[in-house]
């Protein structure tokens, strides 16, 4: 009954909040986006059009108000290739065999573009920037929570059905991608309380990883680990906090889950059938790739198209950015490759404390953005999930923070000819130009 109220409530009561504060629709959506309300809470949420119904009044709303400040500066070029994947996507789909089925995968990724878009326009704040990010982690974290209950109480729902639509790999990935988000927020948490919510989703995300039984997933997670380790400040607690949090995550770890990973890396002789067949499909998109190295196959077509390869019909090629080259092209895979690793690039300075900004989150925001999307990445590779969100909002919070720190640090501090707009920029109190501190 909860889970009804509260859907019902952030649907009909964050709609009409949307309308005239865009960006509320747009948490709300990223948050049904993750949680998914009808798959969690299974028993009283009918199935409906809740994040339709947010999404509809997002889209009036951001229009209502002016389309939102499109000023991008460092996050140009980042969200120009996800655009560009976006259409390149769109151009493949047009000459693929199959034109419906690909035209059907374009409409479900036009359904996280558009956000994406709508989002990066809507950031103007480093306050907006810590919403976007506590959203994403607490929507995690609370279907972590709802998972472990269920593995406790002797079902493992992960393993048996997945969630949402999405099968054991794909949760897993997916709660890799927000681990080293939530970690970090823990991290720079200025309150107690709010460093334990975080630390305890941590924990949560990473035994869901565990019982997922996920090798992409448990292999992402230790590469989260690794950065993180890299990106934290070198101070004393931070290394023991660190160094609890790893100490945990092996006892979390269970026989089962520690064979189960080791075979990923067993010889050919010793290698499991699912293993192997990874390998075969993976060089299978490569052959693709040499053949049709400009479009691809279109959208959605390896699965189609399984059985002219020798696969049983319907078959998925487990990997992500080979899939995407199969499908899309080279040139599709370079605009989504370059789209997620410009924006690390762009972020890297960032994650070192004498590299000069405005607002010291801007350091954790670069952090949990590099961590997060490289322990994606590593586990991408061997799901084939092009419309996974939470990379994609992930990535957006890593492209509003380039926004927001395109403007010069002198800019934060007042003038006479210009005293509180820095101040907004940063998402601090607009206050008289008299006495104004930043």
């Amino acid at each position: 009954m909860k889970g009804l109220i509260f859907t019902y409530l952030l649907t009909y009561g964050g709609s009409a909040a949307s309308l005239f504060k865009p960006f509320y629709g747009l948490l709300i959506y990223i948050c049904f986006s993750i949680i998914r309300p009808e798959s969690l809470w299974f028993w009283a949420v009918p199935p409906g059009n809740y994040s339709r119904i947010i999404a509809i009044s997002l889209l009036i709303g951001w229009a209502v108000n002016g389309f939102g400040n499109w000023r991008l500066g460092r996050a140009r070029a980042v969200i120009g290739f996800l655009i560009a994947f976006w259409v390149w996507v769109i151009i493949s789909s047009l000459h693929a065999e199959q034109t419906d089925a690909s035209l059907n995968w374009v409409e479900s990724f036009t359904k996280i573009v558009l956000p994406c878009l709508v989002g990066v326009s809507l950031i103007d704040s480093v306050a907006k920037l810590k919403q976007l990010a506590w959203v994403i982690a607490l929507s995690h974290a609370y279907v972590a929570y709802d998972l472990n209950q269920s593995y406790y109480s002797g079902f493992n729902r992960v393993w048996e059905d997945g969630f949402g639509g999405m099968d054991n790999n794909c949760v897993g990935i997916t709660m890799v991608a927000a681990t080293g988000l939530t970690f970090f927020l823990g991290f720079n948490a200025p309150r107690w309380w709010q460093k334990g919510i975080a630390f305890a989703g941590v924990f949560l995300m990473v035994n869901c990883v565990f019982f997922s039984f996920s090798r992409g997933g448990m292999l992402g997670l230790i590469i989260t680990g690794g950065i993180s380790f890299l990106l934290i400040p070198k101070k004393p607690r931070h290394y023991l906090i660190f160094a609890l949090a790893v100490v945990l995550a092996f006892r979390l770890a269970g026989t089962e889950v520690v064979k189960r990973f080791g075979s990923t890396f067993a010889d050919e002789k010793q290698r499991d059938a699912s293993a192997q067949s990874r390998l075969d499909l993976w060089k299978t998109c490569v052959e693709i790739m040499g053949k049709e190295p400009i479009l691809g196959i279109g959208p959605r077509h390896f699965s189609l198209t399984a059985h002219l390869y020798g696969y049983k019909r319907g078959k998925e090629a487990h990997t992500l950015w080979l899939t995407v080259g199969a499908e899309t092209g080279v040139v599709g895979l370079f605009f989504l490759v370059s789209f997620y690793g410009l924006v690390m690039l762009r972020l890297w300075p960032f994650t070192r404390e004498a590299y000069p900004v405005a607002d010291p989150w801007f350091h954790e925001n670069a952090r949990m953005v590099i961590a997060s999307i490289t322990g994606f990445a590593v586990s991408a590779q061997f799901v084939s999930i092009v419309h996974l969100e939470a990379p994609y909002y992930i990535a957006l919070l890593g492209a509003g923070a380039l926004k927001l720190t395109s403007v010069p640090i002198a800019a934060y501090i007042p003038s006479a000819s210009n005293p509180i707009s820095a101040a907004r920029v940063a998402g601090l109190p607009v206050r008289p130009a008299t006495g104004f501190h930043c």
